[in-house]
């Protein structure tokens, strides 16, 4: 055998396996498989062993195959977490229950008597006929075997031969019952036993709970920003030698002019040739090589962060340029200007740092209380409703991220809390979290800006650059939508000009103040936060200082969210330093941000929409999709009816989807809510209400959520606008540094919920709606329970709730 083994694959005999994949040894004697994730999913392994108390697997960071024993390699197939284990007894009957993937954390949940815990749930016709054949195929009659449903299919991953199902009183008197009649059916004749064929029906009927006036949940549509991140670094170079043009060649980059490089290997050659470079400028200061020296070393020490590649934290891309970079009159008009090259851009930093992890899981466990069953528990083990109905495959989960790093681990995060996962998050973002990348759901190429978009940074920098007190009419200019939180931070603003004035001798001093430390030999050596140094602080805090104001004396307003970014993460996680000035330099960035953010997504409500239906158009179409539940089958993965009282309308499901994404779909998303025109503000006092909040709120901070819930009523007529219900409910995330005094207060409104009427004192400033409660239907579906400010600082849980008409959210089947 001739094995090749890569970084993010294996080579036998010629055949190529990428990871993820399945190492299973030949002997069916031997159960300890090993299962290999990519690099981009964070490397590592996950290795399965017959149980051992609570435990079935375990992760290991070792990357590397077995090179001892004979091993069979499979592609590997997510599951959402759960496999399905069935028990034939003749060609008949089949028995099936879940059970929670030993692949997912290892651990092995069991019962009070210290069984493990297993849901019994209903097979499909098609997995009905897999059992027969099985069942024929292996002549076994008493038969188990494993299933894994992945994509809508199923697939026989193993067939153990005889065995019975370890806890179920009802399969036990079916297989007496059914090994009887076998029994019988072949001894009767022969014996002159007197028996009578028995003709029931395979199935006990089983009578449907009504709905009464209770309405049902069927889907939870969520958007959610990623967690707590370190700051996003960028670096751009115009590169032109001809090592650098190889590369772009082998990885086919003159089909679409653009490059992304984000493997390990890939980047590991871009190391490679700024090594090669550098090594050359230092041995021939002639030699033709037009790369800056500053730049490739920063290239070079930027890549070489950490020691390895972990292909979530940095990537390389590459645009071809036929005629160069355009110059600037200033620069040399050299004879090589017209000559190809190639733009460098380095993009570093932005990784979910250990904070923005734990947000995302406290996040996950507080969501389980949206669910009926969940009582708003936040405090006690909240395993109510959530856990038992996505454990009986009553729960139709998918979990959406887009492809940066930072989401698809807030994602990994968030379904580890939701889903009382334990462990580490490689073998859940594998099985559970599924890129959304393609039609651009969630992924946006911030490097491409529509024409809109140039047009309204533009306008805005040209606002931003005047040296006098905003007037009214630049109030109109600036923020014609009369956005209070807008309004606010323009007028703590004043002029412009002076205040990036003040912003820039703060960050100066904050430069100074870092190189003083640098020089005192105490603190040189110093460990930040998520292991940086001072020295990668200062390099933050200069490339920000030179860029912010430019060689003309005016300065890049495109820099203050960066500069924001930054000096939020140093008040935040490194306020230990006690340097001078951050706390000013924060208040003074915040109330730009506060202004620049979401105004750089338009500045009046056409431009605002435009631009959101640039970013959101296919997520728009996917949550439509959702919705009205017409894209998928309602029949896969049936709870057993038995086991379902008590449950409104066995088999049919609760759908969940989860999109992770980043700041720019978040924005325009709330921007075709706002401004879509769902519902007249004047005509309806509830939304009104809902948008003086949303206007009133100055930051989507990380884990902003946008929620969308559908509840249908099954005793109203399936063309009545009665039928169904929607509400959106809406939170901005964590808390911020420093307390707000003119954030939004409440918990938002629920008309005739019983919740609000014994609560009507905590409603922060919201005011007393009751005279318009006699209108609205009745609403007893769960209250999302506002979060403990303590632990993590989420706050201002604020559901956008609607209870009379559904307008264009409206749902008909």
């Amino acid at each position: 055998c001739n094995l090749v083994e890569g970084e993010d694959q294996v080579e036998v005999n010629g055949e190529i396996f990428p990871k993820p994949f399945v190492e299973k040894p030949v002997s069916a004697e031997d159960h300890n498989v090993y299962i290999y994730y990519p690099t981009s999913a964070g490397g590592g392994s996950q290795r399965l062993f017959r149980k051992i108390g609570s435990r079935s697997s375990v992760y290991s960071p070792e990357s590397s195959v077995r090179k001892t024993g004979s091993y069979i390699y499979e592609e590997f197939m997510p599951t959402d977490g759960t496999d399905v284990k069935v028990y034939t007894v003749g060609p008949d009957y089949a028995h099936a229950e879940a059970r929670k993937s030993p692949a997912l954390d290892g651990k092995v949940e069991r019962d009070s008597e210290g069984k493990e815990i297993r849901y019994p749930v209903m097979l499909t016709a098609m997995e009905k006929l897999v059992a027969r054949k099985v069942c024929l195929a292996f002549k076994q009659t008493v038969c188990g075997f494993d299933l894994l449903r992945a994509n809508g299919h199923s697939f026989v991953c193993d067939v153990n031969g005889f065995s019975f199902v370890k806890n179920s009183m009802k399969y036990y008197d079916d297989c007496a019952k059914i090994l009887g009649n076998i029994i019988m059916r072949e001894l009767a004749p022969q014996f002159h036993i007197p028996w009578s064929i028995p003709t029931e029906a395979e199935d006990i009927p089983i009578v449907p709970t009504t709905s009464g006036t209770m309405m049902e949940l069927r889907c939870v549509i969520a958007i959610i920003r990623h967690g707590d991140r370190t700051p996003k670094q960028k670096m751009k170079m115009e590169v032109r030698h001809a090592r650098f043009f190889e590369l772009f060649q082998h990885y086919d980059g003159y089909k679409t002019g653009k490059l992304k490089l984000k493997k390990p290997e890939q980047l590991q050659e871009v190391l490679d040739i700024a090594r090669l470079l550098l090594s050359e400028l230092g041995s021939h200061n002639d030699c033709e090589i037009e790369e800056r020296k500053s730049k490739l070393e920063q290239l070079k020490t930027v890549l070489e962060m950490y020691g390895h590649f972990s292909g979530i934290n940095r990537k390389v891309q590459l645009t071809y340029l036929p005629h160069g970079h355009p110059k600037t009159s200033s620069e040399d008009e050299d004879a090589r200007k017209d000559s190809p090259s190639l733009l460098l851009v380095l993009k570093w930093g932005g990784e979910l740092t250990p904070a923005g992890r734990v947000q995302a899981e406290e996040l996950g466990r507080a969501f389980r209380c949206m669910y009926p069953g969940g009582q708003g528990d936040y405090a006690g083990f909240p395993g109510c409703g959530l856990l038992r109905l996505h454990s009986t495959y009553r729960h139709d989960l998918k979990i959406y991220a887009s492809d940066e790093g930072r989401v698809q681990m807030t994602a990994a995060a968030f379904a580890k809390g939701l889903l009382a996962l334990e462990g580490e998050l490689t073998p859940i973002l594998v099985q559970m979290v599924k890129s959304a990348n393609m039609n651009g759901l969630l992924d946006s190429d911030s490097d491409s800006l529509s024409s809109c978009q140039q047009k309204v940074k533009a306008r805005l920098h040209e606002i931003m650059q005047r040296d006098a007190d905003f007037t009214e009419e630049d109030h109109d200019k600036l923020a014609p939508t009369s956005s209070s939180s807008l309004l606010n931070s323009m007028e703590s603003i004043k002029n412009p000009v002076k205040t990036c004035d003040q912003v820039f001798a703060l960050i100066e001093n904050l430069t100074s103040q870092i190189r003083q430390r640098l020089e005192d030999p105490e603190s040189a050596d110093l460990q930040l936060y998520h292991s940086e140094t001072l020295e990668l602080m200062l390099q933050r805090w200069t490339k920000l200082e030179r860029d912010f104001r430019m060689k003309s004396g005016r300065y890049d307003i495109s820099k203050i969210p960066d500069i924001y970014d930054c000096v939020k993460y140093d008040v935040q996680h490194n306020s230990s330093l006690n340097l001078e000035g951050t706390d000013e330099l924060f208040k003074l960035s915040k109330f730009l941000a506060d202004v620049i953010i979401p105004q750089e997504y338009g500045i009046n409500k056409e431009e605002k929409l435009e631009i959101a239906l640039g970013y959101c158009l296919p997520l728009i179409n996917k949550i439509l999709l959702d919705l009205q539940r017409t894209h998928e089958d309602e029949s896969v993965n049936k709870l057993h009816p038995l086991y379902s009282r008590g449950v409104l309308s066995p088999g049919r499901h609760v759908r969940t989807r989860l999109y992770f994404t980043s700041e720019s779909h978040v924005h325009s998303l709330l921007s075709i809510f706002r401004y879509g025109g769902l519902l007249d503000e004047s005509k309806d006092q509830q939304w009104k209400r809902a948008m003086d909040y949303l206007s009133a709120v100055s930051e989507l901070n990380y884990m902003t959520q946008i929620v969308i819930m559908l509840y249908e009523d099954n005793n109203k007529d399936p063309s009545s606008e009665e039928r169904f219900h929607v509400e959106l409910h809406f939170s901005p995330g964590v808390k911020g540094c420093e307390e707000d005094e003119k954030a939004p207060l409440g918990f938002g409104f629920r008309p005739a919920s019983a919740e609000n009427e014994d609560k009507k004192t905590d409603q922060g400033s919201l005011e007393d709606l009751s005279k318009v409660k006699g209108t609205d239907d009745v609403d007893r579906s769960i209250l999302m329970s506002p979060l403990p400010s303590e632990a993590i600082g989420f706050q201002r849980k604020s559901p956008l709730t609607r209870a009379r008409k559904t307008g264009s959210m409206e749902v008909n089947t």
